[in-house]
């Protein structure tokens, strides 16, 4: 192909629309020929060209690398930020929780209306769609990377997709430019590495246009999720309670498979949050149908806890840590953080009120509301009440020395009331989750 690395991309940017240009910059050959081939271009640089790294901080060479990527933008005469990011647990594998880090990184700091252009090229696309497939995929994932998609405040740009990797070694030889040779790019532990120092060569030995024939079934599987997409998105409209965010879950079980995946995966992802596998939505479906009434079922995976919940799917982020025995004294009448990341605070200024006591639940609460003939157990209330089950392990409990006088900002006992008008305020729980 005689076509240059810098026309392909001056081509790309010619059929977009004029956004701000922000490269996802890792330093290593890949994203290293896009920036360099963008640079050379009067109109990326109108755009207001930047570079973005991510420190994963997962080895010591990481600050280095960080440095290394600045130097090189320094000599394009680009901006390039540097965030750090911490690689959290979640349950997920190291190579997964890096991605989620760093797409969580770009999401926040993408400007508005800006592009974040990523390398993904062409064998990236082929390793995609070799592992979605091994994973038990459907139509959409089989349908390999979108070229454009929504993220944060911008979109996520990949118009290198239809470029192999081979021009773009080439392209960084011929210029000869530094760039980062990451070790664990030759761990053949790690999935992609495997499929693709193992399995591709092989594949292409025996079928040499194997890689033409992936990228074809994986537009055909871009089609048929297509064509699809609009009958879901009807569903999801019908299931979904917009004051709630919840799904109807029996509705959605209802559904043909070829629609209750996708739909499933589009408001999990809207949400922020993570499919599941194969097996958990096996496990979701088994729930839905088996479940007796009174029961609470939580499906978890790392980065979401899917809960079931008067017949209809909640999702929310999984539950920090929390110790039971957490204790803390409300007397200044400010905001008091709570350990799951939500918060209790007075409706308005408060006055001077007897020092409150805030405990979390520990079980065999009881309280008589203000009105009420009758104590009545906290798990009643809750249930009567319609507090999420997901919400009650953090529900703050209000103590006036050893009695309970309110919980959160539902129930209040008469000593409960009395206190608040003297304060002349209403205690307010904002839940995390």
């Amino acid at each position: 192909m005689s076509e240059t690395l810098p026309q392909h991309l001056a081509a790309a940017l010619a059929a977009a629309d004029a956004a701000p240009l922000c490269v996802g910059f890792s330093g290593g050959a890949d994203s290293t020929a896009l920036l360099h081939a963008l640079a050379q271009l009067r109109q990326a640089r109108a755009r207001g060209l930047r570079a973005f790294h991510v420190d994963h901080a997962l080895h010591d060479a990481s600050a280095t690398w960080a440095a290394q990527c600045q130097r090189f933008c320094a000599t394009l005469d680009i901006p390039c930020e540097i965030v750090r990011v911490r690689v959290g647990g979640h349950g997920e594998g190291l190579e997964a929780a890096a991605r989620r880090a760093r797409h969580q990184a770009f999401a926040a700091h993408l400007r508005e209306g800006e592009r974040l252009v990523l390398a993904h090229h062409r064998d990236d696309q082929v390793e995609t769609v070799l592992l979605k497939l091994l994973r038990g995929a459907g139509p959409d994932a089989l349908g390999a990377m979108h070229a454009l998609r929504a993220l944060g405040r911008g979109q996520l740009w990949r118009p290198l997709l239809d470029v192999p990797r081979s021009r773009l070694r080439a392209y960084v030889e011929r210029h000869g430019l530094v760039f980062i040779d990451d070790p664990s790019n030759a761990d053949r532990q790690l999935s992609r590495n495997y499929l693709r120092h193992e399995i591709l060569p092989r594949l292409q030995a025996h079928w040499p246009q194997a890689t033409d024939s992936i990228l074809h079934s994986a537009a055909l599987s871009r089609a048929a999720a297509d064509a699809l997409r609009t009958q879901w998105l009807q569903a999801l409209e019908r299931l979904r309670d917009p004051a709630t965010d919840s799904l109807d879950a029996h509705g959605w079980l209802a559904l043909a498979p070829a629609l209750r995946d996708p739909l499933l995966d589009h408001w999990l992802h809207a949400r922020g949050l993570t499919a599941p596998t194969t097996a958990q939505r096996r496990q979701i479906e088994r729930q839905l149908r088996e479940s007796r009434p009174g029961t609470l079922p939580c499906i978890r995976w790392p980065g979401t806890e899917l809960h079931i919940w008067r017949g209809r799917l909640w999702s929310v982020p999984p539950a920090p840590a929390i110790d039971p025995q957490w204790q803390a004294d409300w007397k200044d009448g400010g905001r008091l953080p709570l350990p799951d990341g939500g918060e209790l605070q007075w409706t308005s200024e408060a006055q001077p009120t007897p020092t409150i006591t805030v405990r979390l639940r520990r079980g065999g609460e009881r309280i008589k509301p203000a009105g009420d003939a009758h104590t009545r157990e906290l798990r009643d209330l809750f249930q009567q009440g319609m507090v999420p089950p997901w919400q009650r392990p953090a529900c703050p409990m209000l103590y006036a020395g050893d009695e309970l006088i309110a919980v959160a900002d539902r129930w209040a006992s008469a000593r409960g009331e009395a206190i608040f008008r003297q304060a002349g305020a209403r205690p307010q729980w904002r839940p995390a989750r």
